[in-house]
């Protein structure tokens, strides 16, 4: 199975640690997040990742190098001339996902004990062409869905924002995005926009006429560790689940 991890991010919550290497590169329990992703990916079957840099790109390209690529194949998406944000970031690295198969999109930052195996599953048994993993808790911003989990819609708390791409729905659940999701490639020939651009406003658009769900994981550990207030507790959850 093939996934891609999302690393080309500046790391701004991170600093000053992010001032001289890259987020993916950060160490959480002694070890680095990207280290620590990649061997999760690889004990859930996925054999063939891409990973998109931009911040201290050399950095990671390096330490790939230094551990021969884990013994499976690893791609470089190269931002390097230009940070193309989640969906930009996705869409560059489309010729990875040649083989009609659906694939793995995560964060670097995120720390989890969801059952990626069985993520995949779900979507694949949908027949989605996104799936969404979601959480039921305290954000600014959230996806918003119908009682069967398809997405209607997003709001930012702050800014009173709010967007709804379906008619016909009053009563929407809000959950918060895990910045973990399967996508079925037939997205690439959907997608029109150029440059840099968020995922969240692909996502949007193809709700209007395409099955994109949420999956509700409310049980178990989920943790954004690209922050630095979250980087002990994380460090605790590595320490726990080490060597399982």
């Amino acid at each position: 199975m093939k996934a891609m991890i999302l690393a080309a991010g500046l790391g701004t919550r991170l600093q000053p640690i992010t001032n001289k290497k890259p987020k993916a590169l950060v160490e959480v329990g002694g070890i680095p997040l990207l280290e620590i992703m990649i061997k999760k990916l690889i004990s859930f079957g996925f054999n063939e990742i891409i990973i998109n840099v931009h911040h201290f790109a050399d950095q990671i390209i390096e330490f790939l190098e230094r551990k021969n690529n884990f013994y499976i194949n690893i791609a470089i998406s190269d931002e390097r001339n230009e940070l193309l944000n989640t969906g930009g970031g996705i869409k560059k690295a489309g010729w990875f996902f040649n083989d009609d198969n659906d694939f793995l999109v995560i964060n670097v930052d995120v720390l989890t004990d969801l059952n990626l195996r069985i993520l995949m599953d779900h979507h694949i048994a949908t027949g989605a062409l996104v799936t969404i993993a979601v959480r039921n808790r305290a954000t600014s911003r959230y996806f918003l869905f119908d009682d069967n989990m398809k997405l209607y819609g997003w709001k930012n708390i702050k800014s009173g924002e709010r967007r709804v791409v379906r008619d016909g729905e009053e009563n929407l659940t809000s959950f918060a995005f895990s910045g973990i999701h399967i996508i079925n490639p037939k997205i690439y020939e959907m997608i029109n926009y150029k440059g840099s651009f968020s995922v969240v406003d692909l996502y949007l658009d193809l709700a209007r006429n395409h099955k994109i769900f949420g999956y509700r994981h409310d049980d178990g550990f989920w943790m954004d560790v690209g922050k630095r207030e979250n980087l002990e507790q994380g460090a605790g959850f590595i320490e726990r689940t080490r060597g399982k």
